[in-house]
């Protein structure tokens, strides 16, 4: 085990000294495959919808693997917490799916912002979403009048979805 522990630091440089620019490489190939293997088994759900855990665990994922890039951070122990970091992203989706109250504190939630063509402003303004952020998902939406909407809701992804009336 010492003698493996020696060969990984000799390869990408002990947590305590500078690192070359050759143990830099190492790194940086390494940490490229663990941040595939790690985005691979996330999965889809993890970069395709962007809830607010998505969002979280996305950030914390970059930070981490680019301090352990440059030396900033133990590699071996930052490597683990980041792979962590993706099992506890699944177990928390996992829950969400099977408890209901939860779904909402884990993923968010949907906000109608249009009713019968009214603009709920109020609601609107709750969710960071102005007047021509509306307009916008309208035309998107193949609508350019408010009153030709029946429903408007801002998804837990942060898109506008439109239904026409």
């Amino acid at each position: 085990m010492a003698e493996a522990l020696d060969l990984l630091h000799q390869l990408v440089g002990r947590d305590d000294e500078p690192i070359l620019w050759w143990q830099m490489w190492v790194r940086a190939t390494v940490i490229m495959l663990v941040g595939l293997v790690l985005v691979r088994v996330a999965g889809k759900r993890m970069f395709g919808k962007w809830g607010a855990i998505d969002t979280v665990v996305a950030v914390i994922l970059g930070s981490n693997l680019s301090r352990t890039l440059t030396g900033g951070a133990p590699f071996l122990p930052t490597l683990s917490a980041t792979a962590l970091l993706v099992l506890l992203h699944g177990v928390f989706s996992a829950l969400a799916v099977r408890f209901s109250w939860l779904g909402p504190a884990v993923k968010g939630r949907s906000v109608r912002i249009v009713s019968d063509g009214e603009p709920d402003q109020e609601a609107m303004r709750r969710q960071g979403v102005g007047t021509n952020d509306l307009e916008e998902a309208l035309r998107k939406g193949g609508v350019l009048d408010c009153r030709d909407v029946k429903e408007a809701w801002i998804e837990r992804d942060g898109q506008i979805s439109v239904v026409r009336r």
